[in-house]
């Protein structure tokens, strides 16, 4: 396959990269952003109900997403002020904007303005032949000189391709004008051979899907580096109404496509069913129309789409009619294997023991129960979820049983003592770097390669490097796996990695966590290591990631490859956006959010000072965003909907059930504590960017009691009567005369929590583990949503009016903000503290500081409270380093220092 000698990848871009590999799954396209598609949409944008389109964008991403298509053609829009009005707004949404955008029009002048203005590296959709050569290349050139890549319609003069014939004809002409003429890389160039219906009734449109299929193979085979998308929807047009057969047919035909190249495509996930799922008879018969298997294939299918008419989803049939009684007699009926792999399968570990003692009593040593019996069912287990059959909760329920049945055979296996021992895959160190305290995703990887009979050596978190070190030899580990949360976390892994070469130690890395990335692994760490490291992005990839680097068979082209695809992504990510315009810090403050300070009247608080607080768990219960909870587990989509999805709804529903069952016995014995300590202060902004705060200790003359917030100001080039926004902009200046007020606050359920989750621990049980940390988070989120409304409404009391529903609440549809240290208005965790000595936070409520800046336990939640109604979220962006100079200043830390805690955020410019 062409394809597979192509060294270079699409490389798209929001906020973060999006870049596409030969190993890359299949790319989804949201589709609901687009007027054309969505009626909903349609209305919003007409109404310039941008809110609430955003919410739509928003919810894509959520749901999955990974490039949003977005288009305005319609006869009533201004097309070019919607387009520009709506990517500019999406710029302002970290959420939304992390993923890169699809602009979608077939008039021109739309497409450009959604160049001029779109973040990132996004796609536009489309341009072809269909008006001429000159045409096509003058926006070919366009497209590459704005710096996007592009989709090419499968048109020419003639008209649309409609044969297999056809469609490589102009695929192959415009693949050769773009390369030899335009000099268009090769890897921005999208094919979208047209997805027709099938199944109409027509004969000439029998083989619409086998020949896009070939047309695609096609295509990969032989216009190198190249891919192909398109909109999957149109194969079904023939059943408009009957959701069932739209729902199988869609599925079938991305399953062929994608076994033929497709990269990717615009596609709704709510109208997928599972292709092992789809009813064998439906199944046959919709292959038989996508492959022209049979003459009378469309009659056949249609005569069944009219018989089931009406019918619930083919994944909601009902069980087979038996008794629960019955089902448990059939599986307990089955063989000693059989009832061992559905054990560990289903999660199940009521008949654990019984079914591990009867094969011990089968088996010539006690070791071969595990080598054979158990790791045959966990073979399956771990194909299920390698295949997307299984998810992350079942996962580690199965662990659960695994490492039960393992425990009752421990003493048998001691007191054979013939040394035998079971052969692992291979034995990998895990550990949160040291100053960070947050281990979720970091368990949930070390359960999921435990499955994969990986030996875990799980060293905690705030793990010092030096210990990371002795471990690792002490124990001949194979992998050194590091997790990490908040930014400082990645100095550590960048420093591990030096002091490993430093030492000649030659073992792999596998890196993850929330604030890991691919780019930072490449450019950052892999540099500093002789051997290979590799950033996991997710639990599910752990496995293959893992094995391929311990393997005999692969490991050496493995490692050869991520270097030299590290390599290239390094001088891409080096090389990016030299020409993208910034301005000077002095610039930026002249073009600062402007406030109408003379009209403004800033509302005095009802109480001035600090203050501590100790609320019921049952409280906050109401105040809980459930949507991040399912997203901890690798379970995407939002709440309540993600319980009724089609994919991952029943895993879903199984994790809510398990997870109200453990809050309610939360709440009722009292596991945790909500504490809080918050405050409210005079406040002005100085200097531009700086907040004087005057603290609560009045006895002292004002020049004794004020501290310092220090705000980080945007200084991208931003288009025409655009701020560049810097928290300080909320708060009223000196200057002005008028006095202002800050809040500021910590709020914790997590004492108790690393007990109760080690009491799961020693009882074998990871799942419980993993659910009361994650609940314990919840729970801290939602205080931290219960005291804002508290300030709000009573202790503040500029908001006394507000009623808002939770849902409302998750949306933040209140007035002020409720940013935080470390986030995108305010990355720098040096400003906490600022807050800890403001509050006495630690002598408060017992929160503490690592020296990264994490807070300990992880369940808390510490920021910041702006009153001002014109406040709003932002992302800081990239900075230069004339700011970073400043800033440094400001806060009387040197530059390097400075350098170290803003690394993220600073431009190469």
């Amino acid at each position: 396959m062409a394809e597979s000698d192509c060294t270079k990848y699409l490389k798209l871009s929001g906020l973060e990269p999006l870049i596409v590999t030969s190993e890359s799954n299949f790319i989804n396209v949201g589709e609901r952003t687009n007027v054309t598609g969505s009626r909903k949409f349609l209305r919003l944008i007409k109404e310039e109900k941008y809110d609430e389109a955003l919410d739509i964008a928003r919810a894509q991403v959520e749901g999955g997403a990974q490039i949003i298509d977005i288009n305005m053609d319609e006869g009533m829009l201004d097309g070019v002020y919607a387009m520009t009005k709506f990517l500019n707004l999406i710029a302002a949404e970290p959420d939304i904007a992390r993923v890169p955008v699809m602009i979608d029009s077939s008039k021109w002048e739309i497409i450009e303005a959604g160049l001029k203005v779109v973040q990132g590296k996004g796609v536009v959709n489309s341009i072809s032949l269909k008006e001429g050569e000159e045409k096509f290349i003058h926006h070919a050139k366009l497209i590459h000189r704005y710096g996007a890549a592009v989709i090419v319609m499968a048109f020419d003069e003639v008209g649309q391709a409609d044969t297999y014939e056809r469609r490589i004809e102009i695929c192959k002409r415009s693949y050769d004008i773009l390369v030899q003429k335009v000099g268009f890389p090769a890897e921005d160039i999208i094919f979208d051979p047209n997805i027709f219906p099938v199944a109409t009734g027509m004969e000439e449109h029998r083989k619409n899907a086998i020949d896009f299929f070939k047309a695609t193979k096609w295509i990969r085979e032989n216009l190198p580096c190249a891919h192909v998308s398109g909109g999957v929807s149109n194969v079904s047009f023939s059943f408009r109404g009957n959701d069932k057969v739209r729902e199988a047919m869609h599925s079938v035909f991305l399953f062929h496509a994608i076994q033929h190249g497709m990269t990717m495509g615009i596609v709704n996930p709510e109208m997928l069913e599972i292709y092992d799922e789809i009813d064998k008879e439906l199944l046959e018969y919709v292959e038989d129309v996508l492959l022209d298997r049979k003459d009378d294939a469309t009659e056949r299918l249609l005569e069944y789409a009219e018989k089931i008419k009406g019918d619930t989803k083919v994944s909601e049939k009902a069980i087979q009619g038996s008794s629960e009684a019955n089902r448990r007699q059939q599986w307990r009926s089955g063989t000693i294997q059989e009832r061992l792999t559905h054990s560990l399968v289903k999660g199940v570990d009521e008949f654990i023991e019984q079914d591990v003692e009867e094969a011990r009593l089968s088996v010539t040593k006690p070791i071969e129960v595990i080598e054979n019996h158990l790791m045959n069912g966990m073979n399956v287990v771990g194909d299920l979820f390698g295949s997307g059959k299984m998810f992350l909760p079942q996962v580690v329920k199965s662990a659960r049983v695994m490492k039960k049945a393992v425990a009752y055979l421990l003493p048998f296996i001691e007191a054979s003592k013939d040394g035998s021992t079971s052969s692992s895959a291979g034995k990998v160190l895990m550990a949160t770097v040291k100053g960070d305290v947050h281990d979720i995703g970091k368990n949930i990887v070390s359960v999921v390669l435990a499955c994969n009979n990986f030996e875990i050596i799980d060293l905690g978190v705030m793990v010092p490097p030096e210990k990371i070190i002795e471990t690792a030899i002490k124990e001949k580990v194979d992998i050194i796996g590091l997790s990490g949360l908040i930014t400082p976390s990645l100095d550590e892994m960048v420093y591990l990695a030096k002091e490993l070469d430093k030492l000649n130690i030659n073992i792999p890395m596998m890196i993850g966590g929330a604030t890991t990335s691919r780019a930072h692994t490449a450019v950052k760490i892999a540099p500093e290591y002789k051997d290979t490291v590799v950033h996991v992005n997710d639990a599910s990839r752990a496995v293959t990631v893992a094995s391929n680097l311990l393997q005999t068979e692969t490991k050496g082209n493995y490692a050869k490859n991520i270097r030299e695809e590290y390599d290239k992504l390094r001088e891409g990510y080096l090389n990016r956006g030299r020409e993208k315009n910034y301005l000077s810090i002095e610039e930026a403050r002249k073009n600062k959010f402007k406030v109408d300070w003379e009209t403004y009247q800033p509302v005095k608080p009802n109480k001035i000072g600090t203050q501590t607080l100790e609320v019921a768990l049952s409280e906050l219960v109401d105040f809980i965003d459930w949507t991040p909870f399912f997203q901890s587990w690798e379970l995407y989509g939002k709440y309540p909907a993600i319980l009724t999805d089609e994919v991952v709804g029943e895993q879903a529903t199984s994790l809510f059930a398990d997870a109200q069952k453990m809050l309610q016995q939360i709440i009722d014995e009292k596991w945790f504590v909500a504490k809080a300590v918050f405050g409210i202060f005079p406040a002005n902004t100085v200097n531009d960017d700086d907040i004087e705060v005057l603290t609560s200790d009045l006895s002292l003359p004002a020049e004794s009691r004020s501290e310092k917030f220090l705000t980080l100001r945007q200084q991208s080039q931003k288009t025409v009567g655009a701020p560049n926004i810097a928290l300080a902009d909320f708060i009223a200046p000196k200057e002005s005369g008028k006095q202002d007020y800050i809040g500021t606050f910590c709020v914790t359920t997590g004492f108790g929590v690393d007990e109760k989750a080690a009491e799961f621990e020693k009882n074998l049980d990871d799942y419980n583990s993993i659910l009361v940390k994650a609940l314990a988070d919840r729970l801290a989120e939602a205080f931290a949503e219960y005291l804002h409304l508290k300030v709000r409404k009573e202790f503040w009391g500029y908001a006394q009016e507000e009623n808002f529903s939770n849902n409302e609440l998750i949306k933040e549809s209140y007035v002020g903000i409720r940013p935080a240290p470390g986030y995108p208005a305010c990355p720098d965790h040096l400003e906490k503290p600022t807050i800890w000595k403001l509050l006495d936070v630690e002598n408060q409520i017992g929160v503490t500081l690592t020296e990264s800046m994490a807070m300990w336990p992880a369940a808390s939640v510490s920021g910041y409270y702006f009153a001002n109604p014109e406040s709003k979220y932002f992302g800081l962006g990239k900075i230069k380093k004339d700011q970073v100079e400043d800033y440094a200043k400001r806060r009387n830390i040197t530059i390097e220092e400075a350098q170290k805690w803003l690394a993220p955020n600073i431009s190469d410019n």
